[in-house]
This record gives C-alpha cells, sequence and structure tokens, in this order.
C-alpha cells in the first residue's frame, strides 16, 4: 500500500514524502533511533493512507495488553469496526480475518498467554524438510515411512544392506 501510494503521490505531483519510510512505518516506536522518530513525527501531519494503516497497527498493540477474553474481545469487534470503516482495503482484509478467528484469536487469553505456537511451527518446519528430501520417492507408501520414522522418532527397520 505504500509503494502504490508513493507512485500515486509522484505522479499527482506532490513531494515523495514517504520514499524511504518503508522500515520506519513498520519499526516498533521503541525500537526506533532519534532520527527515525523525528522522521514519524514528521509523517505524522499528513494524512495519507499509509499514515493512517501505521496509527491503527500501533492502536491494535493494546489488544495483547488485556488479561479478560471478554475485554479482549470488545477492544477486537471496536478495532474490526474503524478498521472496516476506514477505507483501506488491506486494514479491511486483515479485520474481516480477526472476525472470521475471533474465538481462535481470543482462546491466547482464555490460556492466558501461556501458549505458544512454536512447537507446531517447528513442526512444520521439520515436515517441509522431510517433503524437501523425499522428491525422489517413488511411491506415496515410501513418503508416508519417511515422515512416520522423522517425526515420531521410530526405530529404523534393518536392512539386509547398509548404505553409507
Amino acid at each position: 500500500m505504500r509503494a502504490a501510494e508513493v507512485k500515486r503521490l509522484k505522479a499527482d505531483g506532490y513531494e515523495p514524502v514517504l520514499k524511504g519510510a518503508r522500515w520506519l512505518l513498520l519499526k516498533r516506536p521503541e525500537n526506533q533511533t532519534e532520527r527515525q522518530a523525528a522522521k514519524l513525527r514528521e509523517l505524522l501531519q499528513y494524512n495519507l493512507q499509509s499514515i493512517r494503516s501505521h496509527l491503527m497497527k500501533e492502536d491494535f498493540q493494546q489488544f495483547w495488553e488485556y488479561s479478560s477474553p471478554t475485554w479482549a474481545g470488545k477492544f477486537l469487534d471496536q478495532w474490526c469496526m474503524r478498521a472496516m470503516r476506514s477505507k483501506i482495503e488491506p486494514m479491511k482484509k486483515i479485520a474481516r480475518m480477526l472476525r472470521d478467528k475471533r474465538e481462535l484469536v481470543l482462546n491466547w487469553f482464555i490460556a492466558e498467554g501461556r501458549l505458544s505456537s512454536g512447537i507446531v511451527e517447528g513442526f512444520n518446519n521439520h515436515l517441509k524438510l522431510i517433503t524437501r528430501k523425499s522428491y525422489g520417492f517413488r511411491t506415496q507408501k515410501a513418503y508416508e515411512t519417511a515422515l512416520y520414522h522423522n517425526l515420531a522418532a521410530l526405530p529404523e527397520p534393518t536392512f539386509t544392506h547398509e548404505f553409507c
């Protein structure tokens, strides 16, 4: 969205205020340098979609500070309503996705933030690695056997011949 807005501003003959601001808009305020913070303060004066999206993104960070799933749900509903009214299509897309996954997102609060998807991500990466290694297998059965042995740490069967 930012790149399209830069092109639009350039075509309309405006000053390229967003040029070089990609990482600035993505970076969290507490991680910005003094120079970046000054540039961000300057950008906040403009009423551009990229700037409004940045402000909405930062506003959403409050969602993770709630401890009650009820209050977090109310905040989520209000944030989604603001995003849908913002006339910014990428934000509308995120709001629709959050509305569809509302119960799953609020499960994080029910579990009191103790659950992490790190194990699932590691499992998926391991699965992708095995899939990449098994392109030469001739049958689906051989691929399934490789998955069972690698993911479940099953013992390998004994063979009459040992390959080096």
